[in-house]
């Protein structure tokens, strides 16, 4: 069974959360300019994507690494935004209102409450949302996907870190032997509809080498926020080996 405690605003763990930070950066800037000005199409304009790229130094999206690739900024093109543009509509603390997002009464209760933001949202973030559908990759899903079994052994080996080949192996068996430029599906299923969720909700870390990208050997270790904000049955327990 999964339960998320309750989180003390002030609890310094929740700086951890770049969900977190994102959406407060968001409340922040609505709290002293009012609605964010949406396109035609219905995205954040360019001035707030490139404003918000800025603020929330995004792991793996920061302004330097959004800039490198696009001289300019959609609302696309900065997937966390975009990902947010779209839970908050869903989960309805925002809506469409004459050219503008705005916020709802729900959202605006979200403003300078940051335990109350992890509380209420990453829990739809993660078991709710379709990860596979920010992947470029219709077929990067993992079938089934598990939440209390997942949580729960990544609460055993992550305790100290371990690697995404690790957890593949884990969960998944060792990978089909192949040519070495083969794509492990698998692996990079595993990634993204649970490993980033988890990196991205503040509740785990994600360490690399500069300039390898290959989630296989990215290191993954619990963070603070995993310890102050979950519950799981196998709280205690030590890795095997």
């Amino acid at each position: 069974m999964i339960t998320f405690c309750d989180l003390d605003d002030r609890n310094p763990a929740l700086s951890l959360s770049p969900l977190v930070r994102g959406v407060e950066k968001t409340l922040g800037w609505m709290a002293e300019h009012g609605g964010i000005p949406l396109t035609p199409a219905k995205a954040f304009k360019r001035s707030f994507v490139h404003w918000a790229a800025a603020e929330f130094a995004w792991p793996g999206h920061t302004a330097d690494e959004l800039f490198a690739v696009c001289k300019v900024l959609n609302e696309a093109d900065f997937m966390p935004l975009h990902m947010l543009h779209g839970l908050m509509l869903a989960m309805r603390l925002g809506r469409h209102y004459k050219g503008e997002f705005r916020l709802t009464k729900a959202g605006q209760d979200l403003t300078g409450r940051p335990g109350l933001i992890f509380c209420t949202m990453v829990p739809v973030f993660l078991f709710h949302l379709n990860h596979a559908s920010l992947s470029a990759r219709n077929e990067e899903a993992v079938p089934l996907v598990n939440w209390d079994v997942f949580l729960n052994v990544l609460n055993v080996e992550t305790q100290n870190g371990a690697t995404g080949g690790e957890l593949r192996r884990v969960f998944f068996g060792e990978p089909e032997s192949g040519p070495a430029w083969q794509h492990d599906y698998v692996m990079s299923g595993l990634y993204i509809n649970v490993l980033r969720p988890l990196c991205w909700a503040g509740l785990l870390q994600k360490t690399e080498d500069a300039g390898n990208f290959r989630f296989s050997e990215a290191v993954f270790t619990k963070t603070p926020l995993w310890q102050a904000a979950l519950q799981l049955d196998t709280d205690g327990m030590e890795r095997a080996g």
